[in-house]
């Protein structure tokens, strides 16, 4: 594994198992691998609060996770190119995380 795609890991195992929201921050990663949506599909999609997709969106963002396209209203959200090609990384620390969250009864 490459340096870059190490310090990749090191941040998705961090957005997604090592801080609070990491599970809505997968099930948006998730979500937005499918097709790309706006904050009110995802609200709709994945039943969660508005406001809560919004912060999990700007924390994905600003990390470089998604990007996004258009304006105000109709901004489209997709997964950025780094994070398509790093799919399969983001799987295993999902693998891994998802079952443990399952296990505790919190999905």
């Amino acid at each position: 594994m490459s340096g870059r795609a190490r310090a990749f890991k090191h941040l998705l195992q961090w957005l997604i198992a090592g801080s609070r929201g990491g599970v809505n921050r997968a099930r948006i990663i998730r979500a937005l691998r499918d097709e790309p949506q706006n904050a009110n599909q995802l609200t709709g999609v994945l039943e969660v609060d508005y406001r809560t997709i919004r912060h999990h969106i700007d924390v994905l963002a600003k990390n470089g996770i998604i990007t996004s396209m258009g304006e105000r209203y109709g901004v489209m959200f997709f997964l950025s190119s780094e994070m398509e090609e790093n799919y399969p990384i983001f799987e295993e620390i999902w693998n891994k995380f998802g079952k443990k969250e399952k296990k505790n009864g919190e999905e």
